[in-house]
């Protein structure tokens, strides 16, 4: 088995993407996750190269290294806790984090300052802040309902962040008409 590292993979669409180019490369999958793909066999330098460069195109990209590998999954640990997650944290960002990577929260925190120049938090704020940009577009859950979705402790604690972030508050933000969301790629 081999697990292939893919950067830029951060919704279900993009899964089903890598999916169909694997198959139509003829390879055989395990499994295909946010960031990971899981092929039966090793691949060819030839398949590797090809499917460097069908990904490339797509968007994606293949992530050889290790430190690359663990920021793509310190990434979309948070994005699949924020936008795919539901029901209550149990647990902190660090102890889930910890655990889904086996490695020690402080490694992982330097790590990730060092090579993307910010924070595991405001990566993670970034993040939440995005899915109540698009709870709020869609317009079918209160204030409250969306505080209470994303594990915050209150609907002012919300509304302070969303305003430090965007500068505007989440009322006036559902007011403004043009660009309202940001790719989860480019947070």
């Amino acid at each position: 088995m081999t697990t292939l590292y893919i950067k830029n993979m951060v919704c279900n669409r993009c899964i089903m993407v890598v999916e169909n180019e694997l198959g139509k490369l003829g390879l055989k999958t395990k499994y295909v996750r946010l960031g990971e793909a899981a092929l039966e066999n090793e691949l060819s330098v030839t398949e590797r190269e090809k499917l460097k460069d069908i990904l490339i195109s797509l968007g994606f990209a293949l992530i050889d290294d290790k430190k690359g590998k663990i920021i793509e999954k310190i990434k979309n640990t948070i994005i699949h806790l924020v936008h795919y997650h539901q029901g209550e944290l149990k647990t902190n960002l660090s102890d889930v984090l910890k655990d889904e990577l086996n490695h020690d929260y402080n490694y992982l925190s330097s790590l990730f300052s060092e090579v993307e120049g910010t924070t595991i938090e405001k990566y993670y704020i970034a993040q939440r802040i995005e899915k109540v940009k698009e709870l709020l577009v869609y317009d079918e859950l209160s204030l409250s309902e969306i505080a209470f979705r994303l594990n915050y402790s209150s609907v002012g604690y919300l509304s302070n962040q969303f305003k430090k972030v965007t500068g505007l508050t989440p009322s006036h933000f559902k007011q403004v008409k043009e660009e309202k969301r940001r790719p989860l790629d480019s947070l």
